[in-house]
């Protein structure tokens, strides 16, 4: 199979497009190589869908945060709780929701019909897809542990969702058909409205675009043949996860309507504050209190990591704010066998209270040190001499 292309590259756009730009891109590529205006040419429709399928994941913030990060491996299989991955959206949804209407595959019933009156008579009045329609996307912002998102986990959750009506299965009438030609417009599943010299056409509004009402609607979803229901997800949280993640459960979304496929849940990860550590990328970095005895002497210094604890070697004379280096103890890389590092800051601890006698020792030790012992007293009195001449 071949690799697939840049998204950036098929729309032929620069990676810090705005979304205007973007949308404009896509618009253009759309009409140049949609099926309707290239009737049999494989390789227009597989253009108009790759172009569909870039401007899908570029034209969502997060979604393209995702892909700038980790490119199209960001969105290779799915993840517990939703089954496989794949999912992007049909790139003739995607047409219709850019362009407001139309889009099917198929001559006479495309966009530029609609657009343009169409060749061939008929006007621009037209039915309709009664078909199946895709669910919504739902969203779920989830808090974990920075330990969770280290060494990973799994999750349950409780969404709300639509599912199919379980009184009457999804049909939406109480007798299981019962269907009627729409009064409002006369079963064509448009309208026209006229705006001055403009003659606008839009979805009716009372059959959502079906052309037909239920006769006999269900009293437990009014017709509609979906309903609300709570669910409860559970969500395999892979080791290392970021910030601002997202995960996608395929299918686990709302039911589309008149029975077409669910949408997906998408699960934006937010990873707690830390008491001790802050992460950077795979590192983790925290301040540790440090003896002003063991920094002039020297000694050891046990550390908290994420795992047990490890042990630092501190050399005699160490300064404060100095920083020591453990590999291997940060956090683990998503996907692969690495680790990054742990970062600890040292910071000298100044009593704030001595006894009488701490107090007359520290200063015998005083004196006998002196002022000047130390290298950052060299290295600064070196650089200030000439103000005090």
């Amino acid at each position: 199979m071949a690799a697939k292309r840049d998204y950036y590259e098929v729309l032929g756009v620069p990676k810090d497009i705005s979304a205007e730009d973007l949308k404009k891109a896509y618009r253009k590529l759309a009409i140049q190589f949609h099926p309707d205006k290239n009737p049999g040419d494989k390789a227009s429709e597989e253009k108009f869908k790759e172009v569909g399928e870039a401007y899908d994941i570029l034209s969502d913030a997060d979604k393209r945060a995702a892909y700038d990060r980790y490119g199209h491996a960001a969105f290779a299989g799915g993840m517990g709780g939703g089954g496989g991955g794949g999912g992007f959206h049909d790139p003739f949804d995607i047409f219709r929701e850019v362009f407001g209407g139309g889009g099917g595959g198929g001559g006479a019933g495309g966009i530029f019909e609609q657009f343009f009156g169409g060749g061939g008579g008929g006007g621009g009045r037209r039915r309709s897809s009664t078909g199946p329609q895709r669910g919504s996307d739902l969203r779920y912002p989830l808090d974990i542990t920075l330990e969770e998102a280290a060494s990973g986990t799994v999750k349950e959750i409780e969404i709300e969702r639509l599912v199919p009506c379980k009184t009457c299965s999804g049909s939406g009438s109480t007798s299981g058909g019962g269907k009627k030609a729409c009064r409002t417009c006369g079963g064509v599943g448009q309208v026209i409205s006229s705006r001055g010299f403009f003659q606008i056409q839009q979805t009716c509004p009372d059959c959502d675009g079906a052309g037909e009402t239920v006769a006999d609607p269900c009293k437990s979803c009014r017709g509609v043949g979906r309903q609300k229901e709570r669910a409860r997800i559970r969500l395999n949280i892979p080791a290392g996860i970021e910030e601002g993640t997202q995960l996608r459960s395929t299918g686990n979304g709302d039911l589309g309507q008149r029975n077409g496929p669910a949408g997906d849940l998408y699960v934006l990860i937010r990873i707690k504050d830390h008491d001790v550590f802050q992460r950077d990328g795979h590192d983790l970095h925290c301040e540790m209190p440090l003896s002003y005895a063991t920094a002039a002497l020297g000694g050891e210094l046990q550390v908290p990591t994420l795992g047990a604890q490890a042990s630092v070697k501190v050399p005699a004379g160490t300064q404060n704010g100095t920083t020591f280096r453990l590999r291997g103890k940060g956090v683990k890389v998503m996907g692969h066998d690495q680790h990054g590092d742990l970062y600890v800051h040292v910071q000298i601890a100044v009593p704030n209270k001595l006894t009488s006698e701490q107090r007359e020792k520290l200063q015998e030790f005083a004196k006998a040190l002196g002022e000047n012992n130390s290298p950052l007293h060299e290295s600064f009195f070196a650089k200030a001499k000439k103000f005090f001449q």
